[in-house]
């Protein structure tokens, strides 16, 4: 996982992890993400410190952290608050993200 820069906002598809560095429930979200990139050995989220990005947050609406972020073609398509598991998160990449799944 890498953190965000101002320049990958502006791209049109990303899945953004959005976390303050304080919360217990963000450290838990961001093992299972780091779980996933891993097993697909690849950076699949970008990270977002929401203390450091305060405008973004509020433009773009989010109520609480942790956050997946999920943009594709240049819109804000969902904003999962809830991660649950792992296999939760695998339905929004195969989703939003299937060549993560081509053979």
């Amino acid at each position: 996982m890498q953190p965000i820069t101002d320049e990958q906002l502006k791209q049109d598809h990303y899945f953004l992890y959005i976390y303050t560095p304080f919360c217990g429930t963000c450290h838990l979200a961001k093992t299972m993400l780091h779980k996933i990139e891993s097993v697909h050995k690849e950076n699949i989220f970008l990270e977002m410190n929401a203390s450091l990005y305060p405008e973004f947050m509020q433009e773009a609406q989010v109520e609480s952290v942790p956050c997946l972020l999920i943009k594709d073609n240049n819109v804000i398509k969902e904003k999962v608050y809830a991660f649950q598991s792992i296999p939760n998160i695998y339905t929004y990449l195969m989703k939003y993200e299937p060549k993560l799944f081509a053979t």
